[in-house]
């Protein structure tokens, strides 16, 4: 288990090696949303995600060997691994699924990773890079479910909390369940968190329902981002102690935001990364009157070359 004190030691280790990133608070109705929304602009940390704090944490927290680090990724964690890798001067090893983003994987081999295409979807790629890793001994760092690295990623919640005067629901995407586990940790209880999912892909929202995580089918046109089949134990034991509330999204709305972020914010999110703004257009969650949300836009690792179509 991880617990608020995990993220404050997280938050001192990684200080100096991630970004802070920003937070815009928009008035009232922008984006077809009523009341005060929030967004912390997460897609603006290094290697365009979140997933650096975790990336950090795990390999700051561990003796690093000749091997290097070793990971599997749908491409935002193998990006932040390979970032924080050289950074740190070690060699880093990458596999990541055949339907990776080619923009992904294109930035993976540009920040010097070792880059291995494996399977259709992301749990091909872990299986294939555990036997990696037992072949080279370099140091694994999980996508989600390692306490180091749900730790790191709880600093998203801890920085946005100290950049907000007051937050009744922070909304997150969730894929094998890190982000969210660490912002719920961090908030423990007081403020609600907002799972959301697509409808093909719903991980955790199928474990909670079904009282354990266990392995869904995996389609839909955010597997890049969000296609884990199987939410992390970390996750779920995290989410059913703080009361997390999970909700389902559809394909459009994530298209529809994502366009929406980029039209009207000049934001480039990738889909995963307007997960949290699908959810309140497409009303999967409806915020009540006055409720002060803060959405998440967790990503950026995208071809913005589709962004000029108008939302539909």
């Amino acid at each position: 288990m991880v617990d608020r004190s995990d993220v404050e030691a997280a938050a001192a280790l990684i200080d100096g090696r991630v970004r802070q990133t920003p937070v815009l608070t928009l008035a009232g109705g922008e984006l077809g949303v009523p009341g005060r929304l929030s967004l912390k602009l997460e897609l603006f940390q290094h290697a365009g995600s979140f997933k650096p704090r975790g990336a950090f944490n795990r390999m700051l927290q561990s003796p690093l060997p000749e091997a290097g680090v070793l990971a599997a990724s749908g491409g935002n964690h193998g990006l932040a691994v390979a970032y924080a890798a050289r950074a740190l001067g070690v060699p880093a090893e990458v596999f990541v699924p055949v339907t990776a983003s080619p923009v992904k994987v294109e930035r993976l081999a540009s920040l010097g990773a070792q880059v291995r295409q494996v399977g259709q979807h992301y749990a091909e790629a872990l299986a294939a890079s555990t036997r990696r890793a037992e072949e080279t001994g370099a140091l694994v760092v999980h996508a989600y479910d390692q306490p180091e690295v749900v730790a790191g990623q709880g600093t998203v919640g801890r920085e946005l909390e100290r950049q907000l005067d007051g937050i009744d629901t922070v909304v997150v995407a969730v894929g094998g369940g890190g982000l969210v586990s660490g912002i719920a940790t961090w908030f423990d209880g007081g403020v609600r968190v907002v799972a959301v999912e697509p409808e093909q892909i719903p991980t955790l929202h199928t474990a909670l329902k079904v009282g354990r995580p266990v392995d869904v089918e995996v389609g839909g046109i955010a597997t890049d981002s969000l296609g884990a089949q199987r939410i992390g134990g970390i996750a779920f034991d995290t989410a059913r102690r703080t009361g997390v509330v999970s909700v389902l999204v559809r394909d459009e709305d994530l298209v529809r935001a994502r366009r929406l972020l980029w039209s009207e914010l000049r934001v480039a999110a990738e889909l995963g990364g307007a997960a949290a703004l699908a959810a309140l257009i497409g009303r999967a969650y409806v915020p009540r009157e006055g409720e002060r949300v803060a959405l998440i836009v967790c990503g950026g690792n995208t071809d913005p070359s589709d962004l000029a179509a108008r939302p539909h």
